[in-house]
């Protein structure tokens, strides 16, 4: 089995699919696509036209699969390694992939939206669309929030594609909206960040985390990020 994964370090959707992998211990090839160099953009829009990352291609089957969640699904399947991300159990099943789409849509989707917003030139923002971003995550936060365990994950007791949803986007909007009035979050993502798989994704984007729009002034908030108590 031969599988290359298209992928940059610091993208939150890719340490989602890249969190998938590591969970199921399933060997691959890492490309990291460099979008700003026009050779690489070709060869990566050669697999998948979109150029849009993460994209998976096993080779061995000509398959390509687009897209962090089917990505991880597809994952899951290829290894009985490490946990069941999406569960045999149709109704634990359907309750996974609900939080998966939740986190997407309604976290992960408005914390890129200010992040994009704040590296556009100036004249080119979106005051507008930003603050719909941060009231769509305030109530993202209130919900989830409401939802969550004191201990075990996002799911319940079994961590799942809901977590290698969930742990990105958190950890990145934390940042851009602190969690402050939110306990079991903060001490979701605490637990979250001390999981190998996604703690894995964090030393391997720890020399990109300075060039995260909003990151403080001092230099060494890359290092603080990995011990922040939101």
């Amino acid at each position: 089995m031969t599988l290359i994964l298209y992928y940059h370090p610091f993208s939150s959707y890719c340490q989602k699919a890249l969190m998938a992998l590591y969970e199921k211990e399933v060997d691959f090839e890492p490309f990291k696509v460099d979008l700003g160099d026009p050779q690489g953009r070709a060869m990566f829009q050669a697999v998948w036209a979109y150029a849009k990352f993460p994209v998976l291609h096993d080779i061995d089957t000509g398959a390509t699969i687009p897209e962090a969640s089917i990505i991880c699904e597809y994952v899951d399947g290829l290894s009985n390694n490490g946990v069941r991300l999406v569960p045999t159990d149709p109704e634990e099943a359907r309750r996974v992939r609900i939080f998966d789409r939740v986190l997407d849509n309604y976290l992960h989707t408005p914390m890129q939206k200010i992040v994009a917003d704040r590296l556009r030139p100036e004249g080119q923002r979106d005051p507008y669309g930003v603050a719909e971003a941060r009231a769509l995550i305030a109530s993202s936060y209130d919900i989830l929030e409401s939802r969550l365990f004191d201990v075990g994950w996002f799911s319940g007791r079994e961590f799942s594609l809901a977590d290698c949803a969930a742990a990105p986007p958190l950890f990145y909007a934390a940042k851009l909206a602190p969690l402050d009035k939110h306990r079991r979050l903060r001490a979701y993502l605490q637990r979250v960040m001390e999981r190998p798989s996604f703690k894995r994704c964090l030393d391997e984007a720890r020399d990109f985390r300075p060039y995260f729009p909003g990151a403080p002034e001092d230099d060494d908030w890359a290092d603080k990020a990995d011990q922040m108590a939101f």
